[in-house]
């Protein structure tokens, strides 16, 4: 596997959020979003296998464990393994993606975040994908212009989301405006910040 880094944080997004949690950070990304926030993960990595994975992440106390990227789904077979591994070892596994990747053949158990990407980001995700979503998985839309949340509330209106929705500002935003668009629209969604940034975690 190229792993760009695997670390302990608060998880600062997400079902999670505020939990402790080990962070696997995969390189090697199919996008280049405006606002990327871990553009040294979109090559390079060191090579570790996944049994070196585990072992580094069973080190770590937290009982979650968040495998992320760049985009972990293109190396999606180790992935795989790698989960169902932490997942016999007693830890709790989700994974980060920005929706460009099918993920409906992931093991049960594993949480999913699709990230749909809006039009700040200069990106797209397949959002035919939405349906693969299930009940213990979360969808998230990270949002900086009115563009953005029109994109957000036309998706959410228009595709079957049987996941969490969560609206996540971009960081420093205006948080009071995107906040107000969610109350006026009466939006199906959690409004989020990034908890990690507001306390100085990576």
């Amino acid at each position: 596997m190229k792993i760009a880094e695997i670390f302990t944080s608060l998880q600062g997004e997400g079902l999670a959020s505020g939990y402790p949690t080990i962070f696997i950070r995969l390189a090697g990304c199919n996008l280049s979003c405006s606002y990327c926030d871990t553009p040294a993960s979109r090559q390079g990595g060191t090579d570790m296998d996944v049994s070196e994975v585990v072992a580094r992440a069973l080190l770590e106390k937290p009982h979650y464990v968040c495998i992320t990227g760049g985009e972990p789904l293109l190396q999606k077979n180790e992935v795989t393994v790698l989960s169902c591994q932490l997942m016999n070892a007693g830890k709790k596994v989700s994974i980060e993606t920005n929706g460009t990747v099918p993920f409906d053949d992931l093991p049960d158990g594993v949480s999913v975040c699709m990230d749909v990407k809006c039009p700040s980001s200069g990106e797209s995700s397949v959002v035919t994908l939405l349906p693969s979503l299930k009940s213990t998985d979360s969808v998230k839309f990270v949002v900086g212009t009115d563009e953005d949340l029109k994109y957000a509330e036309k998706i959410i209106h228009t595709h079957p989301i049987h996941a969490e929705i969560f609206i996540s500002p971009i960081y420093g935003t205006d948080y009071q405006q995107i906040a107000t668009y969610i109350l006026e629209k009466n939006l199906p969604a959690r409004m989020q910040l990034q908890l990690h940034k507001f306390i100085g975690l990576p």
